[in-house]
This record gives structure tokens, sequence and C-alpha cells, in this order.
């Protein structure tokens, strides 16, 4: 039953409502959803190609965050033009609701990082 409880969770994320909790944190979130510029898969072993996604979530629902953590790790190692970035709904505050890693293009992020430390800077 707990299994079945876990799939049902994990298919009820309401991602429109969690990208644009988070703008405060991550401002392009919610504009980048709104595009289908995020896109959200089930972790299946093997990384995609970003093919003009900004990110990619995993969703892996029986992770923990150890597991998240070491395989993000892991990763931001392997894949230097990506920024590899990992949630888990244990830590609360902004984290996703479901456990996520989280696959970003390195390049893309650093510029928008870059514009909004400008922007506060000036």
């Amino acid at each position: 039953m707990a299994k079945e409880a876990e799939k049902k969770a994990v298919e009820e994320v309401n991602w429109t409502d969690y990208f644009a909790s988070i703008v405060s944190v991550c401002p392009w979130s919610k504009a980048y959803w709104a595009k289908q510029q995020i896109d959200i898969v089930d972790w299946q072993g093997r990384i995609l190609a970003l093919d003009g996604s900004v990110a990619r979530v995993y969703k892996h629902p029986r992770a923990s965050a150890r597991q998240l953590k070491k395989m993000m790790n892991l990763f931001n190692e392997q894949r230097p033009n990506e920024e590899w970035l990992y949630s888990h709904p244990k830590f609360g505050g902004h984290s996703t609701p479901v456990p996520v890693l989280i696959q970003q293009d390195y390049a893309l992020l650093k510029s928008i990082r870059d514009h909004i430390n400008n922007k506060n800077n000036h």
C-alpha cells in the first residue's frame, strides 16, 4: 500500500504551483516552466540530452537525499557543461514535493546568475 501511495503522490505534483512558489530563490523557473522549457521525467537510470530544455527534472521517488547528493556530485564531476542539483522533500522550505535530480545547462545558469547579481549590485 505504501508504494501505491508513493506513486500517487508523484503523479499528483502540481509543478505549476511548485515553480511559482520558488521564484524568490529561482527567479526564472516559473517563466521557463510556462514556456515549456523545463522537462520533467521519471529517472530511468540514464541521462538525457537537454535538447532545447533549460532544465530537466528527474523524479526519483525512492531515492534518499544521500543517494541524490552522491549522484549530483558524480554528475557534476563527469559533466562540466551542466550543473546538477538535487532536492528532497525532507528538507522542507523550497524543496520539491518529491525527490529529484535537476540537470541544467551550466553556461545558461551562470548567465542568469550573473544577470541577477549585476541587477542586485546596481
